[in-house]
């Protein structure tokens, strides 16, 4: 796992036992014997993408840092139903506490990196890559974002503080797109950060104005035709990353793609997706 998510992994996997958990499992506490050890399996349930693995080892630990973790499978294996994908072995309360943690953080990462896989398949052989968006489950967008990786998308940006993007409304509230690139490269020399910048275009022009205001690091195309997203391309002439954004569905995917752009960045990556069906199941001794 990536160091800079490693933070925000942690307070999600804190807060998803404290809300689970409350003031104890009170069904395992009255019924299990508490030096009990047991084991367990993950039992896949449904054909996909495989993701979470390494995040279900760090929630069995945080609950038992004896528990003996053998992986069988790793995060952005093709799956399908009736493999396992791990082993675990610990104090049996425990175990059961993480089940349902471990579930709904697998499901949904697998869901995500399932979907992703879907479109990066649709682009096989171009340059062209796939990008998630902000359109994330609140809380979750680390392990989302984590999923999409996995499934051979790449991040567009974590959040507002890794990148400059100035969009439609940045642009109209600053009173265009020069005062909006002004703007950013003073703040950036007065806090002496350095972000790249990238600048939405509604039309052929506003890609002028661009470059006419002193370029940027990243155009993005917002909504743009095939015939205007060709033209686009054309008319940045390699001086910036492109990027197509808005009305990008899988059966038009690739055609975008095909007119030459960096880069396509589609929302339901993370927000139009289906989990993976999975289950924690106990193994008799």
């Amino acid at each position: 796992m990536e160091k800079a998510y490693e933070p925000y992994v942690d307070r999600l996997i804190e807060l998803a036992i404290a809300e689970d958990i409350g003031d104890g499992d009170h069904t395992s506490l009255s019924s299990i014997p508490a030096d009990r050890r047991g084991r367990m399996k993950l039992l896949i349930k449904q054909a996909g993408v495989l993701a979470g693995v390494e995040v279900a080892e760090r929630v069995f630990r945080r609950l038992d840092p004896t528990v003996a973790f053998e992986r069988i499978l790793n995060d952005g294996d093709r799956v399908e139903p009736g493999q396992i994908a791990f082993y675990v072995e610990g104090n049996l309360i425990s175990l059961l506490q993480a089940e349902r943690v471990i579930l709904n953080l697998m499901q949904r990462m697998s869901g995500v990196a399932t979907q992703t896989a879907v479109y990066a398949d649709r682009l096989r052989g171009l340059k062209t890559k796939v990008l998630d968006t902000r359109k994330t489950t609140p809380g979750m967008r680390m392990l989302e974002k984590m999923a999409v990786r996995i499934g051979g998308g790449e991040n567009h940006r974590i959040g507002l503080f890794d990148m400059i993007l100035l969009k439609d409304n940045h642009i109209d509230f600053a009173g265009g797109i020069e005062n909006a690139l002004r703007g950013a490269r003073e703040y950036l020399a007065e806090k002496q950060k350095d972000l790249k910048i990238e600048i939405e275009v509604r039309s052929l022009n506003d890609i002028d104005r661009v470059f006419a205001a002193g370029g940027a690091d990243r155009i993005m195309f917002d909504n743009f035709t095939i015939e205007q997203t060709r033209e686009g391309v054309a008319r940045v002439a390699g001086r910036a990353e492109t990027e197509s954004s808005g009305g990008i569905t899988l059966e038009n995917l690739r055609d975008y793609a095909e007119c030459g752009v960096d880069y396509v960045s589609v929302g339901a990556l993370t927000h139009q997706i289906k989990s993976l069906d999975m289950s924690l199941k106990a193994v008799e001794a």
